[in-house]
């Protein structure tokens, strides 16, 4: 079992900035694939941005250059750095472990962008 504890939601204006944190807990030994998806009110999840346990990664084309996804596995904690935020940003943001054939989900932080 995996734990995860997302934080770091709030309401900010367009242009601004955010930071999300995931801190992960439990068995997090061979977790290898991590990353932030979101779902906005009546769309489906779609993923964000997504990192390897060797630090590789990708992002969806709408958050390309604006949103950096980063882990400290020292600490057991993913990020993602939000920048020039926009109102179509507004979603619930999860965070998602993957360790073998097995996925966990955080409770997810909510986003609020303001035009």
């Amino acid at each position: 079992q995996v734990v995860l504890v997302e934080s770091g939601g709030g309401l900010v204006q367009a242009g601004g900035s955010l930071r999300l944190s995931c801190a992960a807990s439990g068995n997090i030994f061979s977790v290898n694939l991590m990353g932030w998806y979101r779902q906005a009110p009546g769309k489906q999840r779609e993923l964000v941005g997504a990192i390897t346990s060797g630090g590789s990664t990708k992002y969806a084309d709408s958050v390309k250059g604006r949103f950096t996804i980063s882990r400290d596995n020292a600490k057991n904690t993913l990020y993602l750095q939000m920048n020039s935020l926009k109102p179509e940003d507004t979603a619930v943001y999860y965070c998602k472990a993957n360790r073998g054939v097995y996925n966990y989900w955080g409770q997810g932080t909510q986003v609020t962008v303001s035009s």
